[in-house]
């Protein structure tokens, strides 16, 4: 049994673990597709179209502009609009 080989194992297990509980904020840049009534068309990470609010006040948005959306916690049920490009 090689000692330095085990320590390493166990110290990738652990990282592996921690890892795969790690939920952070992430925020990416995407544009408008289309504005319905209930809120804005942006497409998410995976390429799929979400309907997402508007986080900035008092702002105008328009299909085909740039905007950047934020992913609380990793949470797609509460994506939003959180910045303008």
């Amino acid at each position: 049994m090689d000692l330095g080989k085990e320590i390493l194992k166990s110290i990738q297990i652990m990282v592996d673990k921690k890892l795969d509980n790690y939920r952070a904020d992430r925020t990416y840049k995407t544009a408008i597709k289309k504005i319905t009534r209930k809120g804005y068309v942006v497409l998410d990470e995976a390429g799929c179209e979400r309907t997402v609010p508007c986080g900035i006040p008092n702002v105008t948005l328009r299909a085909g502009q740039y905007v950047y959306v934020t992913l609380p916690q990793g949470n797609l049920n509460e994506m939003y609009i959180s910045g303008v490009k």
